[in-house]
């Protein structure tokens, strides 16, 4: 019942936080708006971290699980930042429906997980049609649209590294531990960024990037990553990451109601493309999972 709950939060609030990602960093720049989300996330963290008497563990394999969640908030997040600048918000949710056929990808080649069936390529095929039409809907919206998909798969498959990373690892550190460590880590390399390439406070703060800005950092970071390791104990890698496989269509919603962001018939098709594999990728691992028994 815990990790179903788990799954139903990560899934509503991962379809929101593209918007709120993209909103953040409209006034104030998206290097400020990553910096200060993670700053608000890291007080956060630690504040229930002492309201729970829990204490980092500092051994090697607790600081290598650090570094790996590192490379997640940190490497994944900021090429997340940096490619909402260019595309619509809805397409941030629809691209990382493609991290499930990429951590199976590299759990097959890493951890050794029989992924890579017949079946399942017929899948990873689909996925990457589907990306061929975002991503010739992005070259309709110029050359920095295309860019910014580029971005967001660099996104993917730093997350989808981290998560295989992490499982091969495999200690015990619990999940608000993973999240506090790598926050601990990754903020000095924020705001490290922040001031060499931009260095200036914002002359204007909007109220939707303000309250994007706390809700990220309160909401998606302190209990969304902690949610997304607590089941990246509990199951596998690439089972974790068919949580994408909901919210895209909600992220696509919510980004043109809100934001009235273009929902063309390409991106529609592109949308479906993805979930399909995605479908297809679920339905044949439970095919094998099913000859099994």
């Amino acid at each position: 019942m815990r990790i179903f709950l788990a799954y139903i939060s990560i899934i509503l609030i991962w379809a929101t936080t593209p918007l709120a990602i993209k909103w953040s960093g409209e006034g104030p720049g998206f290097l400020f708006g990553a910096a200060a989300r993670m700053t608000v996330g890291v007080v956060c963290v630690f504040i229930v971290l002492g309201a729970l008497r829990q204490r980092l563990v500092w051994n090697r394999k607790a600081l290598q699980v650090y570094l790996a969640v590192v490379i997640q908030i940190y490497g994944s997040m900021l090429a997340v930042y940096w490619a909402a600048q260019f595309i619509p918000s809805g397409w941030i949710s629809v691209l990382f429906g493609l991290t499930p056929l990429m951590t199976a990808l590299i759990a097959a080649i890493w951890l050794g997980e029989r992924s890579l069936t017949p079946a399942n390529l017929l899948a990873y095929v689909m996925g990457v049609g589907g990306l061929f039409v975002m991503f010739g809907s992005a070259l309709q919206l110029g050359h920095e649209a295309a860019l910014g998909v580029a971005g967001v798969l660099v996104s993917v498959f730093l997350q989808s590294f981290s998560a295989v990373l992490i499982k091969r690892v495999d200690t015990k550190v619990s999940a608000l531990s993973q999240v506090a460590g790598g926050l601990l880590l990754a903020v000095p390399a924020y705001l490290i960024t922040w001031w060499v390439v931009d260095g200036r406070w914002p002359a204007e703060l909007p109220v939707t990037s303000f309250v994007s800005i706390i809700y990220l950092g309160v909401i998606a970071t302190t209990i969304g990553f902690v949610l997304y390791y607590y089941l990246l104990i509990h199951l596998t890698a690439t089972k974790v990451a068919l949580v994408t496989l909901a919210s895209p269509v909600m992220a696509l919603m919510i980004g043109h109601l809100l934001n009235h962001e273009p929902l063309t018939m390409k991106v529609i098709m592109g949308t479906l493309l993805i979930l399909t594999a995605l479908l297809m990728h679920e339905f044949f691992d439970r095919v094998a999972i099913f000859k099994k028994t």
